[in-house]
């Protein structure tokens, strides 16, 4: 396998799991948003990242939300279930799962908590690769995970048997330029900031995107990505600065940005839900400031763009 054995480009996005005020996962919401996102154009959907709270979940609640996903999906976008966990037998084994019920591949971070050297790294990926036949997308987030996915470990990693693509997270766009000069003729480098720099990746030849603040504005996103690669500088630096102001919105010190994104869906209408403890939802005075927010930037609401998407 390569980058050629798939066609994943574009945007991409890191699903949210809405949860009910009990806790409990609420999977008709989890269609809809499916649903919604499949309809304004996203192209892959990465389902039990970080961003849907895989960490609070249990390893059979894990499997029936990416279950429903591929259900709901049907194949109008690629499915990538995320088989991140601390042991390598149970990477296997939760990939081994999504490849049983379809997935098109599945995003991998290297083990958290324990401090592992470069080789102990590069051998959980082996042992990975080696075990189940599935395209497999890298995962680097150095600031929240202890393990870091270097360049250069990055450029053996490549050569695995089933590794296809990267999602770096590194933040870093001098870290994206050597893994493009290093890697992108293997596989396909995806970038986590689309809103701080998604669209000058793209201009030095980014595949895509594995975003989360898509789950509440695609348009914008999907929009970002497709000027940028048909090569509009002044459309793609316009919307650049929007993505990039969204970010910092969302991303103030005064709220988690999990939680901020969910309460962001609930304003417009979307299934965001609530967070899993140890997670809170947010209250006021920030709900309504992030709902305030929401109407300055003019993202519609889903009753509008799910009329505009039926036209």
């Amino acid at each position: 396998m390569d980058r050629n054995t798939v066609n994943w480009q574009g945007q991409f996005t890191a699903l949210i799991t809405p949860f009910d005020a009990e806790g409990d996962i609420d999977e008709p919401g989890l269609r809809r948003q499916v649903d919604f996102l499949v309809a304004r154009g996203v192209q892959g959907i990465v389902v039990n990242g970080c961003t849907g709270e895989f960490w609070a979940q249990s390893m059979d609640e894990r499997k029936r939300v990416v279950k429903v996903v591929v259900e709901q999906a049907r194949g109008r976008a690629a499915i990538l279930g995320s088989s991140t966990a601390p042991g390598t037998r149970e990477v296997i084994a939760l990939t081994r799962y999504h490849k049983d019920i379809g997935c098109d591949g599945v995003m991998i971070m290297p083990p958290f908590m324990v401090r592992l050297n470069k080789e102990d790294i590069f051998q959980h990926y082996k042992a990975v690769s080696d075990a189940v036949e599935i395209p497999i997308m890298l995962y680097n987030l150095p600031s929240d995970i202890v393990n870091d996915l270097t360049p250069d470990l990055v450029n053996r990693l490549a050569d695995l048997k089933c590794v296809v693509a990267i999602k770096d997270s590194s933040f870093n766009f001098n870290i994206f330029l050597q893994l493009q000069g290093l890697v992108s003729d293997r596989i396909r480098v995806m970038i986590g900031p689309s809103t701080m720099f998604g669209a000058a990746a793209v201009m030095h030849g980014c595949d895509g995107w594995v975003d989360t603040y898509s789950n509440i504005w695609p348009e914008m996103t999907v929009a970002l990505y497709r000027t940028a690669k048909a090569g509009d500088i002044n459309g793609a630096t316009a919307l650049q600065q929007t993505a990039a102001n969204f970010r910092r919105f969302l991303s103030q010190s005064d709220w988690n940005m999990y939680c901020a994104v969910k309460a962001a869906m609930n304003a417009v209408g979307l299934p965001g839900g609530y967070p899993r403890p140890p997670l809170r939802p947010l209250g006021e005075p920030h709900v309504s400031a992030i709902a305030k927010g929401m109407k300055t930037f003019g993202v519609p609401g889903a009753g509008t763009r799910l009329a505009a998407a039926a036209e």
